[in-house]
């Protein structure tokens, strides 16, 4: 049964917040700045109202979340910590000494009552709706980038899973104490899933009968974490428990296993919009999809910035469209070719023919491919074979016992010759200056709010976590702008 509307319980100790928490602490300023109250517009038919035992508030649930991914902890050391932490008591709306939920709530909250939310989308206008309304977004430009989270079930076996987790807490442990060696079990000698379980569950037991370490968080976080690997997710680390990720790749020898979140900010660093997909999805094709949802939240876009990526035909036209100068450069394909500098022959204007390194010219040009097929036709230049077969510079040009010698240029199209000049001019030029504002932006939640790996599996739940990672570093920034 859904709860009232969220209060401080009453109680003698609550004037210890006045005390201990100072005005200009994060969380109470956080607190202050956002109306949580939506939360029980959106999750209001998620809830049964006339049935069953009262539910914990919707609110605190919520914000337990958004706790656990401002400080990218586990669900078992936020609950933990909120025992203790009288400022996260104080966001929460508890009493210093009322006790704290069960961390296994948090679970069926994402899966139950966030479940079939556009999470996403709902978090990213909320924050936009408060930016606009304390006058911290002025600027009229977006830029575009996309960034890659890892799947959380790679594409290591159990085993190997199980022994990277195990290796960290001996780890954890060796730096205290160096003399635990001598009381942990033998590894195991086989590659065998149960015997890898086996020597878990017996260096957890051991740790736990110690009883010195259990209190650290530098030995709680890899030990609750290879508790929850033995006893939750061993049968679900293969590939295949995660159906939703796919290989993705950020350069010729960089790959990655995941997702991608592709994200639209503006000049003020306040994330506007977002998307999140599978890792094999191309950047460009996000980019009308970005625009669309950064206006539905009241942004005003004029300029878009971006890398190479985002200057496909398609977009250039959708930009020119709606008079949106797009601050993206061509690829070097279009503007120069594949050639080698050194290959490349030079164009005679007066004969309208190419002339090759030795100076003879070409004898006459035809056009291929045609317009309107989504490719760029090319003309094709065709030099006298009885020529090349004497020349001096033959060798690296023309290949003995070939029946012809060519030189293809592709054709720009107007979509590219006009980028091609605007990429030129001074303003695109001092715009695109401000495109290392989004990859900090990118480092942000990578680095401080656990987006680096994917906290479960399959799209909905990196939707999930996308959107409170987003949420958390908006308000944060939009504090820092107030004062």
């Amino acid at each position: 049964m859904l709860p009232k509307q969220q209060s401080f319980l009453l109680s003698p100790y609550t004037e210890l917040y006045d005390v201990l928490i100072p005005k200009d602490h994060m969380l109470r300023r956080m607190d202050e700045l956002v109306d949580f109250s939506f939360v029980y517009e959106e999750l209001h038919d998620n809830y049964c109202h006339d049935n069953g035992r009262t539910a914990v508030d919707p609110v605190r649930m919520f914000k337990y979340l958004l706790l656990k991914s401002i400080f990218d902890l586990s669900d078992i050391d936020l609950v933990e910590r909120s025992k203790t932490d009288l400022s996260f008591k104080f966001f929460l709306h508890m009493a210093p000494e009322e006790a704290v939920i069960d961390p296994s709530l948090l679970t069926k909250f994402r899966k139950l009552r966030l479940k079939g939310m556009k999470l996403l989308d709902l978090l990213i206008g909320k924050t936009v709706e408060i930016a606009i309304e304390k006058g911290v977004i002025h600027s009229k430009s977006i830029i575009v980038d996309a960034t890659h989270t890892q799947a959380r079930y790679t594409q290591k076996t159990p085993q190997a899973v199980l022994r990277e987790r195990s290796k960290r807490l001996r780890k954890a442990i060796y730096t205290l104490d160096e003399s635990m060696k001598s009381k942990f079990p033998a590894k195991p000698a086989t590659d065998v899933l149960e015997d890898e379980i086996q020597y878990s569950q017996q260096l957890v037991a051991v740790i736990e009968q110690d009883g010195r370490f259990t209190g650290l968080p530098k030995v709680t976080e890899p030990l609750n974490l290879l508790k929850e690997t033995v006893t939750d997710d061993v049968e679900h680390l293969q590939t295949s428990a995660d159906p939703d990720a796919k290989m993705g790749h950020k350069s010729v020898d960089f790959s990655f296993f995941g997702y991608k979140t592709h994200i639209a900010m503006s000049e003020e660093r306040i994330i506007t919009a977002a998307t999140i997909t599978t890792g094999e999805k191309h950047d460009g094709k996000q980019l009308q999809t970005l625009i669309e949802k950064s206006k539905a939240v009241g942004m005003k876009v004029e300029t878009v910035i971006g890398d190479a990526a985002y200057s496909e035909k398609d977009n250039l036209a959708y930009s020119a469209q709606e008079n949106i100068q797009l601050v993206a450069k061509l690829h070097p394909l279009i503007t120069q070719g594949n050639r080698k500098k050194e290959d490349e022959f030079e164009f005679n204007k007066d004969a309208g023919m190419y002339v090759c390194k030795a100076g003879h010219l070409a004898t006459r040009r035809a056009r291929q491919g045609k317009k309107g097929r989504g490719e760029n036709q090319t003309d094709t230049y065709y030099f006298d074979v009885e020529t090349c077969k004497r020349c001096l510079l033959r060798e690296g040009c023309y290949k003995d016992g070939a029946k012809s010698k060519t030189y293809s240029v592709s054709i720009k199209s107007d979509e590219h010759l006009a980028q091609a000049v605007f990429q030129e001019s001074e303003v695109f030029k001092t715009k695109a200056k401000e495109r290392y504002k989004i990859e900090a932006k990118n480092s942000e939640l990578k680095h401080r709010h656990g987006y680096d790996v994917a906290s479960s599996s399959g799209l909905i739940g990196m939707e999930m976590q996308g959107a409170m990672a987003i949420f958390a570093v908006n308000l944060k920034r939009i504090l820092k702008l107030m004062s």
